[in-house]
């Protein structure tokens, strides 16, 4: 069993980046009105392009089956909600070409993720409807998805 993990940028760091608004901008623009928070993740295209699509997800619920994981080894994955739900995160790190014992996180409302390259990571799992995000990837040539899946799924809860 995983149990859901609040969402902190230091229980994140080795899976990515935690995506949101905290503390004081870096700067204001706009003529004082806009708070920026900038270069907040370390994107990563390799040889592709950054794209950016648009995901309408069916929501989930907990407590949730995990049956498999999948990563992507030419470039990172940024999945920012056009919601104010939050949203399930399950990561893992690599053992051996396959993922180690995953952990889940659940966002706060405004927050979004970027996985590093090469991040064992659930399947988009959004709690509430609609299920929208904006997601920044790599587009380009090769084969940038590989799939595990276990013998036995995993049960994430509360």
């Amino acid at each position: 069993m995983i149990v859901v993990e609040p969402l902190t940028q230091t229980a994140f760091a080795p899976f990515g980046d935690v995506l949101e608004v905290a503390g004081k901008p870096d700067k204001l623009i706009n003529q004082g009105l806009c708070g920026r928070y900038h270069d907040r993740a370390t994107l990563d295209f390799g040889a592709g392009r950054a794209g950016i699509s648009l995901f309408d997800a069916q929501p989930r619920s907990l407590p949730h089956r995990l049956d498999m994981m999948e990563r992507h080894p030419l470039g990172s994955q940024a999945f920012i909600p056009m919601t104010h739900t939050p949203f399930l995160v399950i990561v893992a790190a690599d053992a051996g070409g396959r993922p180690d014992t995953p952990r889940a996180f659940l966002t706060q409302a405004g927050q979004g993720v970027n996985y590093h390259r090469n991040t064992w990571h659930g399947v988009l799992t959004p709690l509430h409807a609609p299920g929208l995000f904006a997601v920044v990837d790599r587009i380009g040539d090769g084969e940038n998805l590989q799939e595990h899946w276990f013998d036995t799924p995993l049960t994430v809860t509360a």
